[in-house]
């Protein structure tokens, strides 16, 4: 295997043993690789196919799924990939008949995969073992640093469309677009330039599909507000949900209702409390335990059934794996499936009910609030108290800590930053590397947290609206005149999406840690730094300094 998509790749250069850290097997990695290959061959045809009005949203849907699927702590069963391969496959060729109907041929490199489209379990193992659509065979490391940024970014897209369109909202201009950058990383005629034009492309629409599930969410459970966690336990049965889907815990809670279950939300499911949607609900009670990574000893400790709507599933301990059930295009063998929603249905949750009837209350982790909320709108009505706060010089600066947490100690750094940041400074957050501070007692300034917790690393567009919007407010001409700083944690894909929008809308100065990506570069890694101010982490007491004094 060779996989440098995430933070913890092996000393920054890539996983390339049995296993990687992650804890995907060599086999799924290669067949991850192969079904990005089939979805590339999918992009190619229907990039050929556009001219021709040709368009198949179950083919770009299919792909925005498989994008989706293979990022990092999703998906670890070889026989999902086997099943999608095959799938893929016909899409693909279905695209290429039509194009040949329409009379569009194909020019340029071809990703065809004739040799191996037998859509046998067999034969995918054989074309997945010779490395089909990896990375080293890319010779050029610039162009390869390149396409891994389009492709992570690609990824990144996906999670938000996909949680867009579990709600009903789509865009089939941002389909059209990751179809077609599939297409242009088949091109090895692409330039550096080309590429980097490329990689700009997939911030702009990577804000665009942020701006289309944000309009999800609120349309469908209301604009966040500031909202007061429990993070206790009651003396009843639980049920524990984690990742990103809004649709699956609103089917969940829905068939929960009376049952005497309630309901917790773990790691990156925290912020579906600040949604006014849910307030109805008497059985969703608290969060409970921390980040993804912490989840094997939270797991344990709950005792209840555990489902997984998105990535940041952990591989599964023997102890508690039967409690596991995954759902989406998350998997696990061994664990427990809950099938797609039908038209017009909910998902049938029943033998999570089931079980957690059997299992005993949870343990109390701890026995607390965590307040959140503060997504775009709710910041906006707080205007002229934050306006008035800087104006005074009550607030000195922002802070945007938002992003991934992680298992390696040096992530310590972050609770270190945010512990020594003045108190006339506010952190801007989202994602759940706030679990590294959003416990501690950091106060307020007039009224105003010093943690605003925008919510998941879904709702990181709010962080951006919140500072054109001060722009707007201040009169200034370039957002990075604002008294702003970023302080990002990175782990997967979808922070490398987030980092492109950043990009685009025209942030700079952005320090990214604990480490730079491993799969930049040293030529691409330069040009970041360099054009757009991108810089390391060092230590928390020099990047406060720096960051208080504008640097």
């Amino acid at each position: 295997m060779f996989c440098h998509q995430c933070q913890e790749m092996m000393k920054n250069s890539g996983c390339a043993l049995a296993k990687g850290v992650c804890g995907k097997t060599a086999e799924v990695s290669d067949l991850q690789d192969l079904v990005i290959h089939v979805c590339k061959g999918i992009g190619f045809w229907a990039a050929r196919g556009a001219a021709a009005g040709i368009y198949d949203e179950k083919a770009a849907f299919f792909v925005d799924r498989m994008l989706f699927a293979t990022i990092t702590n999703a998906n670890f069963s070889a026989g999902d990939f086997e099943a999608w391969i095959a799938e893929g496959l016909a899409l693909r060729d279905g695209l290429r008949a039509a194009c040949a109907k329409a009379g569009v041929g194909a020019s340029g490199s071809l990703p065809d995969a004739a040799t191996w489209a037998a859509s046998t379990p067999e034969a995918i193992r054989a074309a997945a073992s010779l490395g089909v659509g990896g990375w080293k065979e890319i010779a050029d490391e610039n162009v390869r640093a390149l396409q891994s940024l389009v492709l992570y970014g690609l990824k990144g897209m996906a999670a938000y469309v996909e949680h867009a369109y579990a709600i009903g909202k789509k865009s089939e201009e941002v389909f059209r677009f990751m179809l077609r950058a599939l297409a242009d990383l088949t091109d090895a005629t692409k330039t550096a330039d080309q590429l980097t034009a490329l990689v700009l492309e997939t911030g702009e629409y990577g804000v665009k599909a942020m701006a289309l599930l944000d309009s999800a969410n609120s349309g469908a459970y209301g604009s966040p507000r500031i909202t007061k966690v429990k993070t206790g336990v009651r003396n009843r049965p639980g049920i524990l949900v984690s990742g990103h889907d809004l649709v699956d815990l609103h089917d969940l809670l829905e068939q929960t209702k009376g049952t005497g279950v309630d309901i917790y939300t773990h790691g990156e499911m925290l912020p579906a409390h600040y949604y006014p949607f849910f307030e109805k609900y008497d059985n969703l009670y608290g969060n409970y335990g921390g980040a993804w990574w912490s989840q094997n000893a939270d797991i344990e400790s709950f005792g209840g059934p555990v489902l997984f709507t998105s990535n940041c599933l952990v591989p599964p301990k023997e102890s508690y794996k039967a409690r596991v059930f995954t759902t989406g295009v998350v998997g696990f063998d061994g664990c427990a499936r809950i099938a797609d929603r039908e038209p017009g249905k909910m998902k049938d949750f029943s033998a999570l009910v089931a079980l957690a009837k059997t299992c005993p209350p949870p343990k109390e982790l701890e026995n607390g609030e965590i307040v959140g909320g503060f997504a775009h709108d709710q910041v906006f009505a707080l205007a002229d108290t934050v306006v008035g706060a800087v104006k005074s010089g009550a607030i000195k600066r922002f802070v945007v800590m938002a992003g991934c947490d992680g298992r390696q100690p040096g992530r310590s750094y972050y609770t270190d930053v945010a512990e020594k940041l003045p108190k006339d400074a506010v952190i801007l957050t989202a994602g759940c590397a706030k679990y590294r501070y959003n416990k501690l007692n950091l106060g307020d300034i007039g009224g105003v947290p010093r943690v605003l917790d925008a919510g998941q690393c879904n709702d990181s567009y709010s962080l951006a609206l919140i500072a054109l919007k001060l722009k707007e407010i201040f009169g200034l001409d370039d957002v990075n005149k604002l008294p702003l700083s970023f302080d990002i944690a990175w782990y997967e894909q979808k922070a490398v999406l987030v980092l492109l929008a950043l990009l685009y809308l025209g942030f700079r100065n952005i320090r990214l840690g604990p480490t730079l990506p491993g799969f930049l570069s040293p030529a691409v890694a330069t040009v970041l730094v360099e054009n757009f101010g991108i810089k390391g982490i060092t230590n928390a007491d020099d990047d406060v300094a720096a960051m208080m004094a504008g640097a």
